[in-house]
């Protein structure tokens, strides 16, 4: 049983901090805003300077992972 809460634990906790912060970020004159919204409306520059970051490395490994991969396969069928 104490095996099954290390895992279900964290989890719970992550759920509770998402919805805490959805919470708080909601005006309470406007309920229909998205967390992405929220996110970028709300937050220090910090954080789009970090979430600018993050998606600027995401893009940057995906090209590194699809040049390796179109050079790859037609060095792998002149081998093969």
């Amino acid at each position: 049983m104490d095996q099954v809460m290390q895992f279900v634990e964290p989890s719970r906790q992550f759920v509770k901090d998402s919805i805490r912060l959805v919470k708080r970020c909601t005006k309470p004159d406007r309920k229909g805003l998205f967390l992405f919204v929220c996110l970028f409306v709300f937050f220090p520059p910090r954080f789009q300077k970090i979430a600018m970051a993050t998606a600027i490395g995401f893009a940057i490994m995906g090209f590194i992972g699809f040049f390796v991969k179109l050079i790859h396969i037609p060095i792998n069928n002149i081998i093969v």
